[in-house]
């Protein structure tokens, strides 16, 4: 029978970053991504940096680095999608104009 030792619990800020992250993925359509996707972004990027000096005693690396990546994702389709709504409606108020 061998000693075994604890794995480092995971930072909840990862688990968060990673959440928020999914939300901005799903609620993108609802232009929400625009505010989801940094916080996940921020969140992820404050975890990795708590998870390096913490000298193994936090887990969860790869957990904030999807966050990371999800919310930067998150909020480039938002971005995106708003700017199709903008020029879409920008576009059919063009062409019901009359003209004179």
């Amino acid at each position: 029978m061998s000693a075994g030792y604890a794995a480092p619990r995971n930072d909840g800020l990862a688990i968060a970053s990673l959440i928020v992250g999914g939300l901005s993925i799903i609620c993108t359509l609802g232009c929400l991504g625009i505010v989801l996707g940094p916080a996940a972004a921020i969140m992820g990027f404050i975890s990795r940096q708590r998870i390096a000096t913490s000298g193994g005693a936090l887990g969860g690396g790869t957990l904030a680095v999807i966050g990371l990546v999800l919310g930067i994702v998150g909020f480039v389709a938002s971005v995106g999608w708003l700017f199709l709504i903008l020029s879409g409606v920008i576009t059919s108020q063009t062409q019901s104009t009359p003209s004179p």
